[in-house]
């Protein structure tokens, strides 16, 4: 069943950094999540190894810094990690394509912090050797298993959100292994990678429609976010001291 609805979740449009109560925060759907394929490590370094090397490279291009004719800067920021878009939207086609290369949180001594977008979002996790990703949700996620297909089964983890009396549900993403997740708009999640090998390859399927919907004078990603804390979670807090 889908459902359609035009009420803006922000309340600055543009704010690149808006921050909503997480203790009253109500989730509008739950993540599905799609374990897809298991990869021999050097199959999958050298998958994700290219993937980032498309985000590195654009962030060293000066036209992917630069607006184009549409205002749109391809090069981006986002907290979890550096961003490039792939494929903008077009008149008569409101997706877009984006690939994210995560950063290590070990490296930087903090995770991402938990948050929604104010549209969908369709991801997929893609990990290298000695590389896994740790996702939270606040709400169960729905699960994706067909015997036969499905490669293997990914272990749930339910717990308190640190400084909250928020539950909060958790799965690692493997080493060397490509995980899908399905987010509806205004749905909670996180994304922490423990290892240098990591990329998420995300696809926006209403981006312009949800820019109007908000009125929003760019597509940004960290604007087409809102953050349910001020500060960021330790590496502990965000499963640096649970096993993978």
């Amino acid at each position: 069943m889908t459902t359609t609805t035009t009420t803006a979740m922000k309340s600055n449009p543009d704010d690149e950094n808006e921050v909503h109560d997480l203790d009253v925060f109500q989730d509008a759907g739950a993540c599905i999540i799609t374990p897809v394929v298991a990869l021999p490590p050097a199959a999958a370094d050298a998958l994700v190894g290219a993937m980032a090397k498309v985000v590195r490279d654009g962030h060293a291009a000066q036209q992917a810094l630069t607006p184009d004719d549409d205002g749109v800067i391809r090069a981006q920021y986002f907290e979890e990690g550096l961003v490039y878009m792939l494929a903008k939207p077009l008149d008569g086609y409101s997706a877009s394509r984006y690939c994210m290369d995560l950063f290590n949180v070990g490296d930087r001594g903090a995770c991402s912090r938990m948050h929604y977008h104010t549209g969908a979002r369709m991801v997929r996790l893609m990990t290298g050797s000695d590389t896994s990703i740790r996702v939270s949700a606040l709400s169960p996620f729905h699960y994706t298993y067909v015997d036969g297909v499905t490669p293997f089964k990914l272990q749930v983890e339910r717990d308190s959100m640190p400084d909250s009396t928020r539950d909060r549900y958790s799965f690692w993403v493997p080493e060397s292994s490509i995980v899908d997740m399905q987010i509806p708009r205004g749905t909670s999640h996180q994304f922490n990678s423990f290892g240098e090998n990591a990329v998420i390859d995300t696809i926006h399927p209403e981006e312009t429609i949800e820019a109007f919907r908000e009125k929003m004078s760019g597509l940004r990603m960290m604007a087409q976010t809102v953050f349910l804390s001020d500060e960021f979670p330790s590496v502990e807090d965000c499963g640096g001291g649970s096993s993978r």
